[in-house]
């Protein structure tokens, strides 16, 4: 679980307007979570899920059995998760190449500075 919480403060310490372009300093979580369910099952070998919040589709991850979303600080209304099996291609669709490339490389180098300290 420690590496889990080391993952989701990487994450957050990444995220920026280079990873969505819904991000905003109020509310850093917005539209990040395609991109960061991407990065998690790479990452942390973390299923991907998916329920609808509205009009779209909501991207986050199954690790060990258990639901992890590390974007739901996103929303002002609860979420009911439908927990339905997604993706890559799916959460892709949801984000884009550059997006995760640099998502990817700054949780990885957070997480190699962190082993470094």
């Amino acid at each position: 679980m420690h590496h889990i919480k080391k993952f989701s403060q990487a994450l957050e310490a990444a995220w920026s307007s280079q990873s969505s372009t819904l991000w905003t300093a109020e509310n850093p979580a917005a539209g990040q979570c395609g991109v960061t369910a991407l990065v998690a099952s790479d990452q942390l070998g973390a299923e991907i899920l998916k329920t609808r919040y509205g009009p779209i589709w909501h991207f986050y991850n199954r690790i060990d059995g258990k639901r992890h979303d590390f974007t739901q600080s996103q929303f002002d209304a609860p979420i009911v998760y439908d927990d339905l099996p997604s993706t890559r291609d799916e959460a892709f669709g949801d984000t884009d190449a550059r997006q995760y490339a640099y998502l990817s490389d700054a949780v990885k180098q957070a997480l190699a500075q962190e082993k470094a300290d």
